[in-house]
């Protein structure tokens, strides 16, 4: 792998957000969903799920203050299996002990990441001082030895890393490693970050290669990027042989995991398994995304991330071909993933069902971090316009308009009869919900957003790289002096962007911009400096000159209405059409359609067209098309079967919304895949 051909993400706070549309939502995060969810993790919101999370680390301080009070006298629990997720016997009467699933820790860990990308965006004192109490108190849980785990903490510490296949330690590891990092870039201040250290430092001298370690690795993954970026951040190489360990060991023979549960294997049995953790062959040797979607994304993330850093041709080729997998064959047209609820997973190829899909919020945003992560090692636009799709459908539908609720799972059809009383439709939700047990997705978001300037540039040497049209300031240090780069975007809605090049280091040498050329556009004008040299590869525009000192240019991407079908090797969606605009995925719902969207039709050249709409508060071009829906005769109404006949339509005008705002007017049936008829 060429050194040259790599660029790097910008960190967080060297990107300024100054866009209309993501300013917005990153003050929702700063003043709804960060306070709502610190209250969350505290138990103090009525009718929601409680978390316990906040409960555990302070259980987990006052056993070490018992222990620190007894000294010779103490004795710490013996473990005894608890459950993958232990409720109170009497809400109102906690004791000391584990509650929630046993990954609730985590919960805080992306909170607190949230919280230091917020920051840096928005300083906030009070906000700070909150974080830093709460920093405390984790501290204060964690073990003389570094670990910090509550869950095994408060029920036995005799089983440490003795179920590394079910048990989410090192998962946990993952998110507190991340979520030191941010608040570490955000504030200065390195007391998580030594929790982090601390922690990675136990699992370094207990798993990997030497006498008298485990041979472990996670079973749901994420620890391998976040210990990749803790090396990036400390230069401690320990945490990037640990990573490359953790990648390079997953899927050997013999099953490191066989060794942990003995039970679950027949003798004699030599098939593949694992495939749930991804754990079934070598990281390399995996040619097909299964398994538990958000698991598997998290890997593919830190396996790019490895071979951005160890220059491996072979990890990358690996990870282009999962990229494959799961792009051409297993991707939702919203840029969700998982197919199925059983397992949580990837389906079949072209098993994309519409009413039963998980499509899980955190998958959506596990697969911008894999996205992103490509980009490091190729320009190529096909990773960016998915990122793209996932960003503003898969992810953001995750959360209502106003902050305060949140789908975990993201279905592209609902018929909220068959969520009440179809039992195979159970998981799915018709209204976003308060706040979940298992709250892996509304901090995920929330860090998400917040981090969204890392995902909109990257650079090499010589090159900055536009991913994302997000209205931006930033600047580059070069070594004749600063590069400012004013990024201004309308997009999602209007695909008008303006770009401004100045400083003294723009007038320095030749250097370039590489923007991004949008796979739904097909059609693109310009002002202000020449493109006559400017040259495409990969879908972006390489724009290479001497700068002067200040520049300009605009780009406009045409936004037309693209009516778009499914490959016919998706069952599911043959014979249908779905409605997306610029990089927006658009949807019917019966608050504007009326019932039983299933009778609507729509042609491939149906005639449509945009007007403004709003949904509380939020401003859009809804799209409006002439379609049809079928008609009754009259003497067959009410009749279950009867003899086949021509369908009879009568016009009707569809109005499409934006799918990410779909379920914040209330219960309604919703679909984004429309009958299509041509005749």
């Amino acid at each position: 792998m060429e050194q040259n051909k790599c660029s790097r993400m910008l960190p967080v706070q060297q990107v300024k957000i100054e866009d209309a549309f993501w300013k917005e939502k990153q003050r929702l995060v700063r003043e709804e969903v960060i306070p709502y969810q610190w209250k969350a993790l505290n138990d103090q919101i009525s009718g929601a799920a409680p978390s316990f999370c906040m409960h555990n680390f302070r259980a987990a301080v006052h056993l070490n203050n018992r222990r620190e009070q007894q000294k010779e006298n103490f004795h710490p629990p013996v473990y005894s299996y608890r459950g993958f997720e232990r409720l109170p016997e009497n809400p109102g009467e906690l004791k000391d002990e584990f509650y929630g699933f046993v990954f609730q820790d985590s919960d805080f860990y992306k909170w607190i990441e949230a919280v230091g990308y917020s920051l840096i965006q928005h300083p906030d004192a009070e906000l700070e001082a909150t974080a830093d109490e709460a920093i405390e108190i984790v501290a204060a849980a964690q073990q003389p030895n570094g670990y910090l785990d509550t869950y095994y903490i408060l029920n036995g510490q005799d089983q440490i890393f003795t179920n590394l296949r079910d048990f989410h330690e090192l998962y946990c590891l993952g998110h507190l490693i991340e979520g030191a990092i941010a608040y570490y870039q955000a504030t200065g201040k390195d007391r998580l970050l030594q929790v982090a250290c601390r922690y990675a430092d136990y699992a370094a001298s207990k798993l990997g290669d030497g006498e008298g370690k485990k041979r472990g690795y996670p079973g749901h993954e994420i620890a391998e990027m976040a210990l990749l970026q803790l090396y990036e951040v400390t230069g401690e190489t320990r945490y990037l042989e640990l990573s490359r360990f953790f990648i390079n060991e997953r899927g050997r023979r013999p099953y490191y995991f066989d060794s942990e549960h003995p039970e679950d294997i027949k003798p004699g049995d030599d098939s593949i398994r694992y495939s749930y953790h991804q754990a079934h062959l070598p990281v390399r040797e995996q040619t097909e995304a299964v398994g538990h979607a958000v698991r598997a994304v998290y890997l593919y993330a830190g396996m790019a991330e490895l071979a951005r850093i160890d220059r491996d041709d072979s990890l990358l080729q690996a990870c282009r071909t999962l990229w494959d997998s799961i792009t051409q064959r297993k991707m939702y047209i919203t840029g969700g993933i998982g197919g199925t609820h059983i397992g949580e997973s990837f389906s079949f190829d072209y098993d994309l069902p519409s009413d039963t899909a998980y499509a899980e919020t955190c998958a959506s945003i596990g697969l911008i971090f894999f996205a992103g992560r490509m980009l490091q090692l190729e320009a190529d636009a096909k990773y960016a316009d998915v990122m793209e799709t996932a960003l503003y459908n898969g992810v953001l539908s995750g959360m209502a308009l106003d902050g305060k609720s949140f789908f975990y799972v993201n279905p592209l059809a609902v018929d909220p009869v068959a969520c009440h009383k179809d039992e195979r439709k159970a998981h799915v939700q018709p209204v976003r919900q308060k706040w979940f047990g298992c709250a892996c997705c509304p901090p995920n978001l929330a860090r998400l957003i917040g981090s969204i300037g890392r995902y909109a540039y990257t650079a090499s040497e010589d090159t900055l790289y536009l991913h994302l049209y997000i209205g931006s300031d930033l600047k580059l240090s070069t070594p004749e002096g600063e590069v400012h780069v004013q990024l201004r975007s309308h997009f999602p809605y209007n695909g008008t962007v303006s770009i401004r090049v100045s400083g003294e280091g723009a007038a320095s040498g030749k250097w370039s911009l590489a923007l991004r050329i949008p796979g739904w556009c097909r059609e693109y004008k310009s002002c202000g400096i020449s493109l006559d040299d400017a040259r495409l590869e990969n879908g972006y525009l390489y724009i290479t000159r001497a700068w002067k000192e200040d520049e300009f240019l605009e780009l406009d991407f045409v936004m037309n209405i693209r009516l778009m079908q499914s490959n016919p090797l998706v069952r599911e969606t043959a014979g249908q059409i779905a409605v997306t605009r610029g990089p927006v995925v658009y949807c019917l719902e019966e608050r504007d359609n009326g019932k039983n969207l299933h009778l609507l039709a729509l042609s491939a050249n149906a005639k449509a067209h945009i007007e403004p709409f709003s949904i509380e508060g939020e401003k859009f071009p809804a799209v409006v098309a002439i379609g049809w829906k079928e008609t009754e005769e009259p003497d067959q109404a009410g009749r279950l079967y009867r003899t086949a006949r021509s369908v009879e339509y009568e016009p009707v005008e569809l109005k499409f919304v934006p799918y990410y705002t779909w379920a914040n007017r209330g219960e309604n049936e919703m679909t984004v895949w429309v009958r299509r008829r041509d005749s």
